[in-house]
């Protein structure tokens, strides 16, 4: 009996001493996971920080260097307007020649001994072909009007016997192809009633060479444009991590990482970048101003409803965006080459 009753007592006390060991180890682990989180978040929170402060001190530093800021600033604003004033040129081009683009026709210009009466007969024997769309007269008298309205010449026109004008029958095919067009413009000028069939949609195809030029030309402009924006940014950048060298190996000296370094520079490219295309963007809206009552003008003598085209809102974006993209990626370049370089002695 004596031997039993320490045993049992052990036990019993065995029990208790358990317990509180696994409750303790999941008040540990439940403790270690809310730290992790708590520092998860206080991490984020100080990296947000910490770029706000390197943003605002970025932006403080062009203001405390004016002229060369300044400088800098207005070369990168003349290097994203030009192209951006080509792109407004090549835009309002674009929708000129939109404007003036439509189903080809070819004018049928009759005899000038024609009476007026053949005339009229021959077009309604156009309307009966069944490879027109339609079919339009315009007689000698109506030609005559309408020359003396453009022309401003009416006072001339008046001292000349009859009307050197001949009657013309404009005609609209219905196959728009190429070789077809050609093959009824031969058959119709070889008409006894016409003494020329002109195709209009040559000078239509002069204007679409001519477009598909000038796009091309703004691409390439535009590029060699931008490479000046990257070499602009990279070289200010490289001039600021040289005055600033000594401040680079002090930092490195006491454990800052690259990323750290480089966070500065960087804002001052997108700083430059983005104050760069908003200086520009005003650039193209003020010329757009200057020259939008000339424009009004010359497009009143020819009688159309053409109206000036500006940068709209997903253009102006466009161009800033563009702006700060090569800010950035000029400051990145510049700051992955001579960074490297600085080395704590």
């Amino acid at each position: 009996m004596a031997n039993r009753e320490p045993v049992k007592r052990g036990a019993e006390r065995q029990r208790p001493a358990d317990k509180p060991v696994a409750d303790t180890s999941a008040a540990h682990a439940h403790k270690g996971a809310a730290k992790h989180r708590v520092d998860f978040v206080a991490e984020f929170k100080s990296w947000i920080r910490h770029h706000k402060s390197t943003a605002r001190q970025s932006l403080l530093r062009l203001w405390l260097t004016p002229l060369p800021s300044f400088m800098t600033l207005a070369v990168l604003a003349i290097a994203l307007a030009l192209p951006g004033l080509m792109f407004v040129g090549l835009k309002n081009i674009n929708h000129l020649s939109g404007e003036w683009k439509g189903d080809p026709r070819i004018s049928l210009y009759l005899q000038k001994t024609l009476p007026a009466e053949e005339a009229e007969r021959f077009s309604q024997k156009m309307l009966l072909r069944t490879d027109l769309a339609a079919v339009e007269l315009v007689t000698k008298e109506q030609g005559l009007h309408e020359f003396q309205r453009i022309s401003g010449f009416s006072d001339v026109l008046e001292f000349l016997d009859k009307n050197p004008l001949p009657a013309v029958v404009v005609v609209q095919p219905l196959d728009n192809q190429k070789a077809s067009l050609s093959a009824l413009q031969q058959a119709l000028n070889e008409l006894p009633e016409v003494e020329e069939a002109v195709l209009d949609m040559v000078w239509v195809e002069r204007l679409s060479s001519f477009v598909r030029l000038a796009n091309r030309v703004v691409l390439v402009l535009g590029a060699l444009l931008a490479l000046s924006v990257l070499l602009v940014v990279g070289n200010t950048i490289r001039l600021s991590i040289e005055s600033r060298k000594d401040e680079i190996q002090v930092a490195k000296l006491v454990g800052a990482t690259d990323s750290w370094v480089k966070r500065p520079f960087i804002y001052t490219g997108f700083w430059f970048g983005l104050i760069g295309a908003v200086i520009a963007w005003l650039f193209v809206e003020i010329s757009l101003l200057l020259i939008s009552t000339p424009v009004g003008q010359l497009v009143s003598l020819y009688q159309t409803d053409f109206e000036l085209q500006r940068l709209g809102f997903i253009d102006s974006l466009s161009l800033i965006g563009v702006g700060v993209l090569l800010g950035l990626f000029g400051a990145r370049l510049a700051v992955g080459r001579h960074l490297r370089e600085i080395e704590p002695q």
